[in-house]
């Protein structure tokens, strides 16, 4: 497949770009600053510079794509996960591209059930309040577009290897989740969603 891959450059990104390439699809790369991929050499790979808050700039990466896989990251801040991926959406939607696949985080929307009191009341209700907030906008947008979306909802992100055994699409009364998962299974579950139909129009969780 065609694939557009946003916030290529971040912890997660990298890793969706690796897994992409090793799957045989053919990978842009967009990123304000695409320079750290120069050293993952392929020949599916094209690099482009661009700005997720520049509409133009997407609409031209967005263009020809089948899918597009959005991991876009910004620290503590807001506006920029959401706002960015407004810009996303409509430019799929100008462009007929309809497949959408999204990380945001688990404790978004209906899953803050799952969260513990760390997570729910001093990480998103203190020091990544902003964070949180752009997350749970970020979601609204995506689901009140007409995209084939999917939404990924990871727990905390380690650096472990890929493992294939995390817990996935779980309900309200799942038990036991660590509440962390490794970027390299994240960027697995998120290319496995290309060739299903599972999770469509859903926000699966993803834990150990």
């Amino acid at each position: 497949m065609e694939l557009l891959i946003i916030g290529a450059t971040g912890t997660t990104g990298r890793e969706v770009v690796k897994q992409a390439l090793s799957l045989g699809h053919r990978v842009t790369a967009f990123s304000r600053n695409p320079e750290p991929l120069r050293q993952i050499r392929h020949h599916n790979l094209q690099l482009m510079s661009g700005d997720v808050m520049d509409a133009i700039s997407v609409e031209k990466a967005v263009r020809g794509k089948d899918a597009v896989l959005s991991t876009l990251g910004a620290g503590r801040k807001g506006t920029i996960r959401s706002e960015g991926t407004r810009h996303v959406i409509e430019a799929m939607q100008k462009n007929k591209v309809r497949r959408f696949i999204c990380q945001t985080t688990l404790g978004a929307g209906d899953s803050r059930v799952h969260l513990n009191f760390f997570w729910k009341h001093i990480m998103f209700g203190l020091m990544l309040r902003e964070a949180y907030r752009d997350h749970e906008i970020q979601e609204r947008y995506i689901m009140n577009s007409n995209l084939d979306w999917t939404i990924v909802r990871p727990a905390a992100l380690t650096d472990g290897p890929a493992t294939g055994q995390y817990r996935h699409g779980f309900g309200e009364e799942e038990r036991g989740l660590r509440l962390k998962v490794s970027r390299q299974d994240v960027a697995l579950f998120m290319l496995m969603q290309l060739s299903s139909e599972q999770y469509v129009h859903q926000a699966p969780g993803l834990s150990y």
